[in-house]
């Protein structure tokens, strides 16, 4: 008998170490599917992830804001910033306007008259709010700036497109933005005349005028009234004529000739 004590102590320590063998290996393949499939969950949501912010970004290229440049007028600074979607305009605002006493009163008046026409129209091409001259054409001014700016940056993008989509694409896409290149527009060098200076902006597309407005002319007491009165119709026979030969507006001499020589001086940036 207690020869037979060693031989069963030699047993059961080898079965005991047999089954912590055996535990070990049905605990260990436990593990590695547990970590590889912690392994495998992080990469798709890392790839979810970047596909999101990819999209993200996508989506981003179609919509935001724009600010056009600082337009000084008489009475103060006017800045206008657009916030686009789908390359179309879906809020117009005024981060600048003139202010001060009755300047004050005209920008509370005009700018949200000017905010949603310009919204309404998509451009540039606004009316002037009655009263409020100086600061419609400042808007008007850093409106268009802003357009440019975002017609310039969808531009860019689509050019990129058509690269990446083929040469048959780009070679299309440069036949449509050819006509787009032709329009532009060209500011007259300012006319000095005997009641302030008068200058002149025109938008050409394919030779011809497609706009005309002064962006300075005589202002204070009775010049302004002339002004008002005189301009909307020089800008129209301008866009009418096509040239700076033009009627001069009864009552306005000095300002319908300041007109004409700065229409002229654009038409001739212009080559017409």
């Amino acid at each position: 008998m207690k020869k037979s004590h060693p031989i069963r102590r030699v047993v059961l320590a080898t079965a005991a170490t047999v089954s912590g063998i055996v535990l070990l290996l049905s605990l260990k393949p436990a593990s590695d599917p547990g970590s590889a499939q912690a392994a495998g969950g992080v990469a798709p949501q890392q790839t979810a992830a970047a596909q999101e912010s990819a999209q993200g970004g996508a989506a981003a290229a179609g919509a935001g804001t724009v600010t056009g440049a600082v337009a000084q007028t008489q009475y103060g600074p006017v800045q206008v910033r657009l916030t686009m979607s789908g390359g179309k305009i879906t809020k117009a605002e005024a981060v600048q306007a003139p202010s001060g006493g009755t300047s004050t009163q005209k920008t509370e008046l005009a700018v949200p008259k000017l905010n949603q026409e310009a919204v309404a129209a998509q451009s540039a091409d606004i009316d002037t709010v009655s009263g409020a001259t100086y600061t419609s054409t400042g808007y008007k001014q850093s409106l268009q700036s802003a357009l440019d700016q975002a017609k310039a940056a969808g531009s860019g993008s689509a050019s990129g497109s058509g690269g990446s989509s083929g040469s048959g694409g780009s070679s299309g896409s440069g036949g449509s933005s050819a006509p787009a290149a032709q329009a532009r527009t060209v500011t007259g060098r300012v006319a000095q005349t005997q009641y302030g200076p008068v200058q002149v902006r025109i938008t050409v597309s394919g030779g011809k005028i497609t706009k005309a407005e002064a962006v300075q002319a005589p202002s204070g007491g009775t010049s302004s009234q002339k002004t008002q009165l005189a301009v909307p119709k020089l800008d129209q026979e301008a866009v009418a004529a096509g040239s700076a030969d033009i009627d001069t507006v009864s009552g306005a001499t000095y300002t319908s000739t300041g007109y004409k020589q700065s229409l002229q001086s654009a038409l001739d940036q212009a080559g017409g």
